[in-house]
């Protein structure tokens, strides 16, 4: 089946295609870019070039072309171009099981026009990603493979898809991103955080407590349930953040990770695909404590929240994983 046919011109129709809802207005896919390469920059920003002059008299009332978007070349890091955007209606999103009004779709591609080396077929098909069902005969690799990541994440984060190879559909569910990061300028101790853990496992402990030889905080707490898995929250002083953090003003986070993450009762299900029934709706109320969580914690010492992709996850957002419906499956507290 030829997905977006008429939408892509030929030209670009065969890179890897990143498809990006904006039904809330336009993707600020540069920023996305940002979060994972270097070097991001808009070669040649997109336009709008103005329609056909309108019509006068009344006969004519309303007769006038509309603006047609002009794409733009943005770099991604060294070696790969996005163009785009090119709009993506309704009716092809519905093709690809995309819900949403309008889209925004990116071909990417290498700056000089060669086609990448790729690896040996994979020796397994049921990857969380769907990499390598996509890729069945000969997998990316090196930087193709970390592009093609990037664009499963940035999908998977706006609701979109990707098409590999301009045709292999890869939709990735949005309720598998689960773990959060929260990077704030203030420490907290073990004593501090535990009781915010134990409002949604009354049963967390402090699993491990070693501080730093100057005095840094660096220990795990872990809430466990019988049905729904464990909450585990990791605290140390790091010398690296994520990359998304380096656009953000250096006083708004802070160099202590807080990282909350959740270990289902079966670890294997994590990289599926199409994981079981009880898997998904354990995560389902897992990704709703979590994000409940990790807003208490920001609103006590502040920074920024990163999701698990790599990207800033702003209020909106988690609100929406606050969302008890959220996720696929009803109830916002675990099974204890």
């Amino acid at each position: 089946m030829t997905f977006l046919a008429g939408v892509i011109p030929a030209e670009h129709v065969s890179g890897h295609i990143l498809i990006l809802p904006s039904t809330h207005g336009p993707v600020a896919v540069s920023e996305l870019a940002a979060a994972w390469f270097p070097e991001v920059e808009w070669l040649r920003e997109p336009s709008r070039a103005a329609g056909a002059r309108r019509m006068a008299g009344a006969r004519f009332r309303g007769m006038a072309q509309p603006d047609s978007l002009v794409p733009g070349v943005l770099r991604l890091g060294p070696g790969y171009v996005a163009t785009g955007p090119f709009e993506v209606g309704e009716a092809h999103l519905a093709e690809l099981e995309i819900p949403a009004a309008k889209a925004e779709a990116y071909s990417i591609t290498r700056d000089d026009g060669l086609r990448d080396v790729r690896g040996a077929a994979p020796t397994s098909y049921d990857d969380r990603d769907g990499i390598a069902r996509a890729f069945a005969h000969a997998l990316p690799q090196g930087e193709e493979l970390r592009l093609v990541q990037w664009m499963v994440a940035a999908a998977r984060k706006t609701g979109g898809g990707v098409l590999a190879d301009g045709r292999q559909p890869l939709v990735p569910d949005p309720a598998a991103s689960v773990d959060l990061g929260l990077y704030s300028a203030h420490p907290l101790q073990p004593g501090d955080l535990l009781p915010m853990l134990r409002s949604l496992i009354a049963t967390a402990d402090v699993t491990a407590d070693q501080p730093t030889p100057d005095g840094s905080p660096r220990y795990t707490l872990m809430g466990s349930t019988a049905y729904d898995g464990s909450i585990v929250i990791d605290v140390e002083r790091v010398d690296r953040v994520p990359r998304a953090l380096g656009t953000l003003d250096w006083r708004s986070y802070g160099p202590f990770a807080y990282r909350m993450s959740w270990l289902p009762a079966d670890p294997y299900e994590l990289e599926l695909a199409q994981p079981s029934g009880l898997h998904v709706i354990a995560r389902a109320r897992m990704r709703v404590s979590l994000a409940r969580l990790a807003v208490s914690l920001q609103s006590r010492i502040a920074g920024i929240i990163v999701d698990d992709g790599g990207f800033i996850a702003g209020p909106d957002e988690l609100e929406g994983r606050n969302d008890p419906t959220s996720g696929g499956a009803p109830g916002a507290r675990a099974w204890v």
